[in-house]
């Protein structure tokens, strides 16, 4: 069973449970990878048979999981931003409906794991300075996409590269 045909068994689902807040949150997802699919389909009709679109403009899981991953990341700048205004209620609804989307992300790496591969990207580079955190996040984000934030995985780069420099 691939990624989609999971999300529309659980919307499905969802809908059927009368699950109002589930099935809300998975109609947006699928719209998603329905108007990523249309992206796709638009750029290859100037290149490919129109026979081919159909099949050609499906996207991968793996494509999927970035229009996961840029949702949720969606709902918790909306989050961030209802609490610095003071909307805990709003807030609150925002990080339960990542959560729902989250549990179609791939298993997240522990803090721990992501550390590892940025010592690892570090070291191919050859990166020393903070000015060289382009180079290493170029290398460690195809990595660590949809399996870590990568506000989470600058903030290691940057806390990694300012020890080698202190060295």
């Amino acid at each position: 069973m691939t990624l989609r045909e999971k999300i529309d068994a659980d919307f499905k689902e969802a809908f059927k449970a009368r699950d109002e807040a589930r099935t809300s949150v998975l109609r947006l997802l699928l719209a998603s990878i329905k108007n990523k699919e249309l992206e796709k389909r638009t750029k290859l009709s100037k290149s490919e048979k129109i026979e081919d679109l159909e099949k050609l403009s499906r996207i991968s899981d793996d494509e999927i999981i970035g229009v996961t991953a840029a949702e949720i990341k969606k709902r918790k700048e909306a989050a961030e931003q209802y609490l610095q205004g003071g909307r805990q209620e709003l807030a609150q609804k925002e990080t339960a409906e990542a959560k729902i989307i989250s549990v179609y992300l791939p298993q997240q790496l522990e803090e721990e794991e992501i550390r590892k591969l940025v010592l690892d990207a570090i070291g191919k580079t050859g990166a020393s300075a903070v000015g060289d955190l382009g180079k290493v996040m170029s290398i460690l984000m195809p990595q660590v996409k949809g399996k870590a934030d990568g506000g989470q995985v600058t903030m290691i780069v940057k806390e990694e590269l300012a020890k080698k420099n202190q060295n």
